[in-house]
């Protein structure tokens, strides 16, 4: 979460665990972690973000909670057309993966737009 608050071509993180979230306060207090869910808004448009998620090798493109492996989802092209989430707006569920190689990935696919 840390790495993407600070990237250049991400608008917006989604992370309770980060000290400027609305909620962080509460969070801290009722939570021994923060957990390993975040979204996050890329910079630009619906394509930029689509070609995030297409472009990273480590995570898994797909809509699940709960497993061990790393996902991404463009969350308003699995909800359709009438979607109220924002177009930028990309899911991460983090796994059992390293943080560097994670981060890597994210990386190296927002660096392609």
């Amino acid at each position: 979460a840390a790495f993407l608050h600070a990237h250049p071509k991400v608008a917006s993180v989604n992370y309770p665990g980060l000290a400027d979230h609305p909620n962080h306060d509460i969070a801290a207090e009722q939570m021994r972690g923060f957990g390993g869910m975040l979204s996050f808004e890329v910079k630009g448009g619906q394509a930029e973000a689509i070609a995030v998620a297409a472009k990273v090798k480590l995570f898994t493109r797909a809509t699940s909670l709960g497993g061990f492996e790393s996902l991404i989802e463009h969350r308003a092209s699995m909800e359709g057309p009438n979607s109220k989430t924002s177009p930028t707006l990309l899911r991460c569920s983090i796994g059992l993966e390293h943080p560097d190689d994670l981060i890597a990935d994210l990386a190296q696919a927002l660096e392609l737009l």
